[in-house]
C-alpha cells in the first residue's frame, strides 16, 4: 500500500556566525519566515518545520499552502529524503518521483544521453529500468542529434525539455511538485502537460506545494496550511 507517515517533523537550519542582537534576529526571521530557536549545542537555528504530524494514504492528493517561508518546500525535500528531521519520523510506502528540481545532478559536459543515466540515478533508477525508455525520452524531447552533444552546448529550452522527460519517464506512487511544472515553448508545453497530467493521473498519491489556491481546489482533495513552519490544519476540500 502506499503511503506517507509523519510524526513529530522537527527540521533545524543553523545560522553561523549570528549574534544575539534583536534587529538582526529580526532581519534573519523576515528573511526566511521560520521561526528563531536554539538547539542543544545552544546555536541560532531556523527552524523550518516544528512538530509536524500527518498520514497521507492512497488516493490523496494534497495542496500544500501557507506563506513563503512557511516550509512547504523544506516539507516536500523531507519526503523526498532530501533532509532529514533533526527529531521526529517519516515513512514512505512507494515510488517517489520528486519534481521539485528536475535538472538537479545533470553534468554539461556530459552528452545529453549521458545525462538521461545520471539523471535518472539521482531519481533512484537503475539502469535496467532506464534503458527501455531512453528512445522514448530521445524522441519526446525533440532534441535529435543534440543528444549525443555535450549539454553545456543545449539553449536553456533544450536542457529543461531534456530534463523534464527524464523526469516524466517512469509512473511513480508518489508524486512531489513545487507548483505546478510548465516547461518549454507553446507547442511543447502543451504535450509536456499532457504527459504530465497522465503521470500525475496514475500516481496513488499527489503532494504539491503552491501559493495559488485555486491550482490547489483544482487538482487536491485535501488541502494542508503551514505557517511558520507549524502545521495550523489538514483539511478536506
Amino acid at each position: 500500500m502506499t503511503a506517507v507517515s509523519a510524526r513529530d517533523i522537527v527540521v533545524d537550519f543553523p545560522i553561523y556566525g549570528s549574534g544575539s542582537r534583536s534587529l538582526k534576529n529580526t532581519v534573519i526571521r523576515a528573511a526566511t519566515g521560520g521561526m528563531l530557536a536554539r538547539d542543544a549545542a545552544e546555536r541560532v537555528v531556523v527552524r523550518a518545520l516544528d512538530g509536524v504530524s500527518f498520514e497521507f494514504r492512497e488516493g490523496d492528493r494534497i495542496g500544500i499552502v501557507g506563506h513563503n517561508g512557511s516550509g512547504k518546500t523544506t516539507l516536500l525535500r523531507v519526503i523526498a529524503g532530501a533532509y532529514e528531521p533533526v527529531s521526529g519520523s517519516i515513512e514512505t510506502q512507494g515510488r517517489i518521483a520528486s519534481m521539485l528540481s528536475i535538472t538537479l545532478g545533470m553534468d554539461p559536459e556530459a552528452t545529453g544521453y549521458e545525462n538521461i543515466f545520471v539523471r535518472a540515478a539521482i531519481m533512484g533508477l537503475n539502469p535496467r529500468e532506464v534503458a527501455p525508455v531512453v528512445s522514448e525520452i530521445r524522441e519526446f524531447s525533440e532534441l535529435g542529434g543534440y543528444i549525443d552533444m555535450p549539454v553545456r552546448m543545449y539553449s536553456s529550452g533544450m536542457s529543461m525539455r531534456l530534463a523534464f522527460a527524464i523526469s516524466t519517464c517512469i509512473a511513480a506512487d508518489i508524486i512531489l511538485m513545487d507548483e505546478w511544472l510548465s516547461v518549454g515553448d507553446p507547442a511543447f508545453r502543451e504535450k509536456a502537460q499532457l504527459r504530465l497530467r497522465r503521470l500525475v493521473d496514475r500516481a496513488r498519491i499527489l503532494v504539491i506545494a503552491s501559493n495559488d489556491e485555486r491550482l490547489v481546489r483544482d487538482n487536491c482533495n485535501r488541502i494542508m496550511r503551514l505557517s511558520h513552519g507549524k502545521m495550523t490544519a489538514l483539511e478536506s476540500i
